[in-house]
């Protein structure tokens, strides 16, 4: 139950998909939220280190998550043929979205040579600092990726859903049940 096998996703890769997702979304609630912050507010310093130290985590487990798929076979897809390509390109888009946000948030935290200090546990250490206008342009990114990837997950569960309840098939329970992996 824990490797994937052809017929479903084992545990790791749900619960890497789940603890993901739930997130994600936090982070972009959180990021969203931060930004209308006022210099005075109470949050001003202390949302954005939680959103750095998240984002950081999440960076991590997504590396981790991209290693366990690539190490482990993929459920085949389900669908029709059309449907079986824009699920490909959609993971795809989801993958090099959530990269990108995430690193161009590494950017903008480390655009001026300090590392990114995640709980008061362990520092992530400026790699790449000192860029021509490093966080500006790194901070555009970052808004305009994070917000494309918000639409297509919306998109990835809508098609999870269609999938569900229209083609009553088990695109959906793959992702929720481990034992459907061991059928």
């Amino acid at each position: 139950m824990w490797r994937n096998t052809r017929s479903g996703w084992g545990l790791v890769s749900i619960v890497l998909h789940w603890v993901l997702a739930v997130a994600i979304v936090g982070l972009f609630v959180l990021g969203w939220w931060m930004t209308g912050l006022g210099y005075y507010h109470d949050w001003y310093n202390l949302a954005p280190w939680w959103h750095r130290s998240i984002g950081m985590l999440v960076l991590f487990a997504t590396l981790l998550r991209l290693v366990w798929r690539l190490l482990n076979p993929t459920p085949r897809a389900l669908g029709h043929r059309v449907e079986r390509l824009a699920a490909h390109l959609g993971h795809l888009g989801l993958y090099a979205l959530m990269l990108t946000v995430l690193v161009s948030g590494y950017l903008i935290s480390t655009a001026d040579g300090r590392g990114i200090n995640v709980f008061d546990s362990f520092e992530v250490p400026a790699l790449i600092s000192d860029l021509p206008n490093q966080a500006t342009i790194a901070g555009a990114v970052h808004w305009y990726s994070a917000w494309a990837l918000v639409l297509l997950a919306a998109g990835h569960g809508l098609a999870a859903f269609k999938h569900h309840w229209i083609d009553r098939n088990e695109v959906l329970r793959r992702m929720i049940d481990p034992r459907l992996s061991h059928r």
